[in-house]
């Protein structure tokens, strides 16, 4: 795939690269109050709610901001104040979800696993036939802190079978890891504009049941984040409440498009299946450890070990690479030192391909030999 010369490929989890044509849907001016634009942003909640199977039960409410955004957005006005939320961690993006309820004050408890463990569904099962106070439950689709990949359906046969309700963050894979409320009986869904569909960044989405955000009223913590408000606002003339980005939504709409003309997300997931099979092998053939096994990988970003070798330097290693054109992650893990790659954005194979060519460069010119795995108790002295 062919991007501006001059722009990095980011390999990263988002902002992330984009297509030229949703670049240039960004070089026209919208008025706020413009039948146009509001025409579009309602075609936006339209198209969105087609991916997820909608048949009239859901409705999709946009936000200025990032996921995270849509995330605190959810549950400020989901949890009522005598709610409590079960919330599923295995890496940052769990975690930022306790505290945005230690911000909030609403009640919650976290079952948290490893970093790279998935969540399991017995022991959900047996939370919460104990806490019968659990309200709802958050889980994240894809914890971009390792990569992994949560067993959403089979979590949320439990949350339901126990009369709870499921919110998903999905932000990292909503548009490419398959999702769909006939399949996940969820209560919301975050998502955001610059990840799995190639947008830009500062427009977050909360996808919500009807009849949950019906009796929401009064619930949110803020003015901004108030899901009700902004969808009732909304709902009388499709116009936001507050300045909306309006070029980060007609980059959106752009992005849309593409994706329904690439072929939905089977197909996006098909793409950064192949980056990410390809990326994997191509760093394990150069002597790189990955931390997650291959059935717990999600084909959004991997982490790899840092290697052992006392010649790498992942600041040098870091510029290297961005010398190259190719911009990457550090690790975020708790447990190990580690770094990030992404595989998704408008890439492909032929991109990754250059990403590996670029990393066996950098390697040979640091004299990194052993490139297994470094020792937590090593890397800690």
């Amino acid at each position: 795939m062919t991007i501006r010369s001059r722009d990095p490929i980011l390999l990263t989890p988002g902002p992330l690269t984009t297509a030229i044509a949703t670049k240039e849907a960004m070089l026209h001016d919208w008025g706020s109050r413009d039948s146009d634009f509001v025409e579009m942003s309602q075609d936006v909640c339209a198209r969105v709610l087609e991916i997820v199977g909608d048949d009239g039960e859901y409705v999709c409410v946009p936000l200025q901001g990032s996921g995270t955004f849509g995330v605190e957005a959810m549950i400020g006005t989901l949890v009522p104040a005598n709610g409590k939320l079960l919330i599923l961690a295995n890496g940052a993006y769990g975690r930022r979800m306790v505290r945005i309820c230690e911000v909030l004050n609403r009640a919650s408890v976290t079952y948290e696993v490893p970093e790279n463990e998935i969540h399991d569904a017995v022991q959900l099962d047996t939370i919460l036939e104990r806490d019968p106070e659990i309200s709802h439950v958050a889980v994240i689709h894809c914890e971009t802190t390792s990569g992994i990949l949560n067993p959403v359906t089979s979590l949320a046969e439990v949350v339901v079978r126990h009369g709870r309700r499921l919110f998903v963050d999905s932000v990292s894979g909503f548009g490419a890891l398959p999702i769909d409320c006939e399949s996940v009986s969820f209560e919301a869904l975050a998502f955001s504009s610059n990840k799995c569909f190639e947008g830009v960044p500062g427009l977050a989405f909360v996808i919500c049941r009807r009849d949950a955000l019906e009796v929401s009223a009064g619930n949110a913590h803020s003015l901004c984040l108030d899901l009700f408000d902004q969808w009732q606002s909304m709902g009388d003339n499709g116009q936001w409440r507050f300045t909306p980005p309006t070029h980060v939504i007609a980059a959106f709409h752009k992005a849309l498009l593409d994706h329904e003309e690439e072929g939905g997300v089977q197909q996006r997931f098909n793409r950064y299946s192949a980056n990410c099979r390809l990326l994997v092998d191509g760093m394990r053939k150069l002597g790189f450890e990955t931390l997650l096994p291959d059935e717990s990988q999600a084909p959004i970003i991997v982490t790899f070990h840092t290697p052992a070798d006392p010649r790498f330097d992942f600041n040098i290693f870091y510029e290297g690479l961005r010398a190259r054109g190719y911009v990457i992650y550090p690790g975020k893990l708790a447990e190990a030192d580690s770094f990030r790659m992404g595989c998704i954005g408008h890439l492909d194979t032929s991109n990754m391909e250059g990403a590996l060519t670029a990393v066996s460069e950098i390697l040979e010119e640091m004299k990194v030999k052993n490139r297994g795995r470094l020792a937590r108790s090593a890397a800690s002295d």
